[in-house]
């Protein structure tokens, strides 16, 4: 990390509740976390928004990681590619989830995810070209505007969250670096850890 943050046995208050929810699901505090307490007034908002967009997110928790791990490929952020295909892989298996990254329009997902990625693939490259002909293309896959507005969320979101984490030096744990190398290479698509080996 480039910035001095509050480590998790400094932590008092909300933040030290917010460092011990992650620390029991996800048994450790992460740094991409942690590295929003350099303004703890913040941490706590973000992580609610982050809760309320993705628990509330109404195309389901599987379209979602999707959608973070198609954006983060093109952010680029090694930092959450590392870590959304590990989540993937647990849900879609490993490799559907390499495909997705190779090419998701071939990845044998459904006609509404393919969609759906391709317009959060386009905010994340030029939100400006977005234009109603694209909206439509999400209705005539049965998409709602809620699902729309939601995608527009996730994907303009991640895009704020991964450029942050990769400005203030956020590093992906081992525990998400795959044991292949290849795949470790696929994956580091921004900044590269240098210990990753």
């Amino acid at each position: 990390m480039f910035i001095k943050t509050i480590e998790p046995d400094e932590a008092t208050g909300e933040i030290s509740a917010l460092y011990d929810a992650e620390r029991q699901s996800m048994g450790r505090v992460m740094q991409a976390t942690q590295c929003w307490s350099a303004r703890p007034d913040v941490i706590v908002p973000i992580e609610n928004l982050l809760h309320q967009i993705r628990d509330g997110f109404s195309l389901g928790l599987l379209n979602f990681r999707l959608i973070t791990f198609v954006v983060a490929a093109d952010v680029p952020s090694s930092y959450c590619s590392h870590v959304y295909f590990r989540s993937l892989s647990g849900a879609l298996g490993r490799e559907k989830a390499l495909a997705v990254r190779q090419d998701y329009r071939s990845a044998g997902l459904s006609d509404q995810q393919v969609e759906m990625l391709a317009y959060a693939q386009q905010i994340t490259r030029d939100a400006s070209r977005i234009t109603k002909a694209d909206i439509q293309r999400l209705r005539d896959v049965g998409l709602t505007d809620v699902n729309v507005a939601d995608i527009a969320l996730a994907a303009s979101f991640r895009n704020f969250m991964s450029r942050y984490f990769d400005a203030v030096g956020a590093t992906v744990e081992p525990e998400f670096l795959d044991d292949d190398p290849a795949v470790r290479d696929l994956m580091a698509v921004g900044r590269k850890r240098i210990d990753q080996d």
